[in-house]
């Protein structure tokens, strides 16, 4: 697989420390933290990408998309109608979308999450379409989100059944959420756009937040076992360290950078 290194694992960096260390690392990619972009023209986004000879991979991300009022809503919309041109213009294939938290004594919640989520990809499959770009979306483990498993998430993109939206596997909320390997073998690699590699301390899951997150290999999630799944299935594409750690974020980000890719390419190149 190839490598890629998210912003948010360098969180307190800037767009353009993030691209030197990664390209001093060696990695293939880099996901955009969004924040990191706000006050940069396209412009000067393409110059940077194109002296720093690292491509972008995804802007990540746009968060709770669904079960959202209407106001919300159209904000929602207006930033993937924003998002999508920046994509489009510096050659970034990917937005990272994130479905929303389930309502409060929804009743049915299975058949109202895939009808809600895939109500609101559609549309935003279409913002994003007249761009060329697609949308990845991610499924959270995390008790609160209304899409935390796998199978759920590859559902709806199925149901969806848009050319431009495919889905983002990250190994926390893979693990936090309940997932199995046996999710990952029912798939359709075409249906994988980004596999979000990282680890965990060893804690109940229901204890788990995004700050318990590790470095690929220092903790207790089955990578080893999502890998070869991947490749049974034929995925061989990217694997991009992302880790919300925030004593991390005190570290030296091209020490960082560097850690990350020996950590992650040690996991799936093994």
């Amino acid at each position: 697989m190839k490598l890629a290194l998210n912003g948010a694992t360098t969180m307190r960096a800037s767009l353009e420390t993030d691209l030197a260390a990664a390209k001093a690392a060696g990695f293939d990619y880099v996901e955009i933290w969004a924040a990191k972009i706000r006050d940069k023209s396209t412009a000067d986004l393409k110059k940077l990408f194109a002296e720093a000879g690292v491509p972008p991979l995804s802007i990540n991300s746009i968060e709770h998309v669904t079960f959202r009022d209407a106001e919300a809503y159209e904000r929602i919309k207006q930033q993937c109608r924003d998002w999508s041109k920046i994509a489009a213009e510096i050659e970034c294939p990917y937005i990272v979308v994130v479905p929303g938290r389930l309502p409060p004594g929804e009743v049915d919640a299975h058949a109202r999450v895939v009808e809600e989520s895939v109500h609101v990809l559609t549309e935003l499959c279409d913002i994003a379409a007249e761009h060329g770009v697609a949308l990845a979306f991610e499924f959270l483990g995390q008790p609160d989100c209304s899409v935390q498993t796998l199978d759920l998430a590859d559902e709806i993109v199925h149901t969806a059944a848009r050319d431009n939206l495919g889905l983002v596997i990250d190994s926390f909320h893979f693990y936090a959420g309940g997932s199995n390997v046996r999710m990952i073998e029912k798939l359709d690699p075409q249906s994988i756009y980004i596999f979000h590699i990282n680890d965990a301390e060893d804690l109940p899951r229901e204890q788990l937040e995004d700050r318990h997150r590790l470095l690929p290999g220092l903790g207790i999630l089955p990578l080893r076992e999502m890998i070869r799944a991947f490749r049974d299935i034929g995925y061989d594409d990217v694997a991009s360290v992302e880790i919300f750690r925030p004593e991390y974020w005190e570290r030296d980000p091209f020490q960082l950078a560097l850690d990350a890719k020996v950590a992650a390419g040690t996991i799936v190149n093994a």
